[in-house]
């Protein structure tokens, strides 16, 4: 969420002659913090998690479920019960606080963050899923009866043309709305000045409507546009980004990308080079948590041929012109700009020497005015130009009452940029008047169906940045390879059918793979729920495999060698990124690479953690480890699948209402545990109950 100031917003023709203004004081203001805090520590690791919701509102008489717009009224409800202390007796013992509850873009969503963080210790992170239920379960007792908060993170019917979609209903208004768009009207959008105001100078300053567009599934049935060709998608998924001439679904407005939903997750590191160290850790990690997490299958009514919500956002705030689209010479404007403001990091920013300059293979344009002025304060040259290419961008909301500031005492000019660059990954220095330090936001996984998979996909990366600082871990391949790792990520069947670069060589020579015990314990017996046959998209061949729990599930029965054993080339000198599959990079290629889950599993093997500790987080483990197997499928496959297999379906590509309504239900009633999903989840998956409620 950005910066939510109250005030009276400028339009872009009054907020464009602002724009050095802000870039100017935003700097020195970052100069400030960074002077208090540049060798300054915080409390250590700290996190949070960000949930968002789309409260959906069932009609069963019509078999209709609409998108219920009561935003504000159902928060200032939230913001009631939270301040009550008769909640309290209702917060689980594993729980530090009452969770909080704040508006996001569309008036149809909530977001949900814990009331105090986490930390990183194993006791604490058995406690995560405990607390986003409790979230869940406040919200849906104060809800209407026939409302529900749903996690899914692209509402299938949002913009259906001539269709009712909200309650209450809404209509496009293409001439007076903020988005101008011919699909959604100005209703679904947060009243807050920030948000028509953010839309509407988005528009005005790319001189357009923006332009979204994501390849349809084509099924038999499918009606194809005039003019245009399409194969049926029964076989490769086509590219995330449609391929001129063949179909595609069509949005133009900020509601259909930032009214998505999504689970990020906040850490705050011991001081800025442990920041530094990893931010740029998850870069490559960024597009490989998109593929595990895709839960985006349908857009404005249609089935579409990708998985992910990525391309989809990241169209609907590109507020880039035609000139620094490379559509027309520059002359208006300074610099040729390749991505959209939401888009993958184009630089990596440690001083670690690591951090190699031919890794930054892609083009980042610079502010060199701002780089030039950090350098001068003392900046070294990998962070300089990480702000320096933010400060590239104009700021897009301003409130006149705050034009001018107290450099000392704010950071809002800063953060006017800093807050509309929405990066896979995003480095926040400390806010000004907090004790809270340095921190690092991971931002490309889509939000799960179920708390059980948001607390297994955050519990992951957590301990994953543990690792990464324990064992110095070395994640650095070219950006050129992670910007295209972040495009396959988001075709269909990403998880199982694609290939993705990944460094295989990443412990340091003084802490080789022979020091480090990869296996998880304890180990389990497999269990009729455990899923054992190997993923039939995994094209490595194996000889008799045998479940045992360690780091890349399966044992060789003939194997004689230690899977510990390290000869020189595995060490972090080698620079190969070469193209694994998604079970290898999660559990390991049975060779040289332990995988992402071998060193999770390292890291805990090097704690003193109890036993049932150990098992709880198996558990959410196990998720991982078998999703990239291809043994558990993704949200966007099962929903998919829902889809496609509905009685209602007709080939056609089109989601119904009635198939909406019973896609809704159904994942409301998976969540409580009362319709089994074993695809999904497993089979001892347990829900929070027949109600859903405290």
């Amino acid at each position: 969420m950005g910066l939510l100031a109250l005030g009276t917003p400028l339009t872009w023709d009054e907020t464009k002659p602002l724009a050095d203004h802000i870039r100017d004081h935003g700097i020195t203001q970052f100069l400030k913090t960074w002077d208090r805090w540049k060798d300054n520590t915080g409390k250590g690791l700290l996190w949070g998690d960000e949930i968002e919701y789309m409260v959906a509102s069932f009609h069963d008489d019509e078999k209709k479920v609409l998108l219920s717009l009561r935003q504000t009224e159902i928060l200032t409800k939230l913001q009631s019960v939270t301040l009550d202390p008769a909640l309290e007796k209702y917060k689980p013992a594993c729980c530090n606080a009452i969770p909080t509850f704040h508006p996001e873009y569309g008036r149809y969503m909530l977001e949900s963050t814990p009331g105090y963080p986490f930390s990183g210790q194993p006791s604490s992170l058995v406690s995560v899923e405990a607390d986003m239920r409790f979230r869940r379960q406040i919200i849906r007792s104060h809800l209407k009866e026939h409302e529900l908060p749903i996690t899914i993170t692209s509402w299938p019917r949002l913009g259906v043309s001539d269709e009712i979609f909200t309650d209450p209903p809404t209509k496009p208004d293409s001439q007076g709305s903020s988005s101008r768009s011919d699909y959604v009207g100005e209703l679904i959008t947060n009243p807050h000045a920030r948000f028509p105001t953010l839309t509407a100078n988005i528009r005005q300053r790319r001189g357009s409507k923006v332009d979204i567009r994501v390849p349809l599934f084509i099924d038999e049935n499918t009606i194809i546009p005039d003019g245009l060709k399409g194969n049926l998608s029964n076989g490769h998924a086509t590219p995330a980004k449609p391929e001129p001439g063949t179909p595609y679904i069509h949005m133009d407005a900020m509601a259909f990308g930032m009214g998505c939903c999504c689970l990020q997750i906040t850490f705050q590191a011991w001081n800025v080079d442990e920041a530094r160290r990893v931010y740029d850790a998850l870069v490559p990690i960024a597009p490989i948590m998109l593929a595990l997490t895709a839960a985006s299958p349908a857009f404005r009514g249609q089935l579409a041929d990708v998985d992910a919500r990525w391309n989809v956002i990241a169209a609907s705030v590109d507020d880039r012109t035609e000139e620094e689209r490379g559509l027309k010479p520059l002359k208006n404007n300074k610099y040729r700009i390749p991505k959209s403001r939401y888009d993958s990091v184009s630089l990596y920013l440690s001083n670690d020497e690591r951090n190699k300059p031919e890794y930054h293979d892609v083009p980042a344009p610079i502010n060199e005015d701002v780089r030039k002025r950090l350098l001068d304060h003392g900046l070294d040259d990998q962070l300089a130009s990480h702000i320096a290419h933010l400060f590239i961008r104009d700021p897009l909301v301003q409130f006149s009452e705050t034009i001018d500031q107290d450099d000392e005492s704010s950071m809002d000019h800063f953060e006017n940029i800093q807050s509309t660059n929405w990066q896979t990954i995003r480095f926040k220095p400390p806010p000004v008047n907090s004790p809270i330090g340095w921190r690092v936001e991971f931002r490309s996984m889509e939000v799960q169906l179920t708390d059980f998979e948001n607390a297994a996909f955050s519990i992951f990366i957590v301990l994953l940045t543990r690792a990464i600082i324990s064992f110095d871990l070395n994640f650095y391949m070219p950006i050129s390879k992670v910007d295209e790792n972040m495009q396959r990520a988001q075709q269909r069947s990403a998880s199982t059918t694609q290939s993705f670069f990944f460094r295989k060589h990443v412990f340091p020579r003084d802490k080789p793979l022979s020091r480090f015990d990869l296996n998880s314990r304890p180990v389990s017996p497999p269990s009729p729920s455990t899923p054992i046959t190997s993923s039939s998209s995994h094209s490595r061949s194996h000889s008799q495999q045998i479940p045992n729990g360690n780091g890349n599930g399966y044992r060789s029965s003939s194997a004689t060698r230690s899977e510990c054993s390290t000869p020189i080339e595995s060490f972090e000198d080698n620079d190969d990124a070469p193209e694994m599959t998604l079970d290898e990079i999660i559990n390991g290629d049975g060779d040289l690479f332990p995988g992402l889950m071998g060193l999770v599993n390292a890291y805990l093997n090097s704690l003193n953690v109890d036993v049932c500790t150990k098992c709880e987080l198996r558990r959410y483990l196990d998720l991982i480890k078998y999703r990239a197997k291809g043994q558990l499928v993704t949200p966007a496959t099962w929903i998919r699948r829902f889809i496609t297999s509905h009685p209602a379906y007709q080939q056609d590509s089109i989601v119904t209402d009635e198939i909406n309504y019973d896609l809704v239900q159904a994942i409301d009633e998976i969540e409580r545990g009362v319709r089994p999903a074993p695809e999904l989840l497993g089979k001892d998956y347990v829900g929070s109950g027949p109600t859903g409620c405290l």
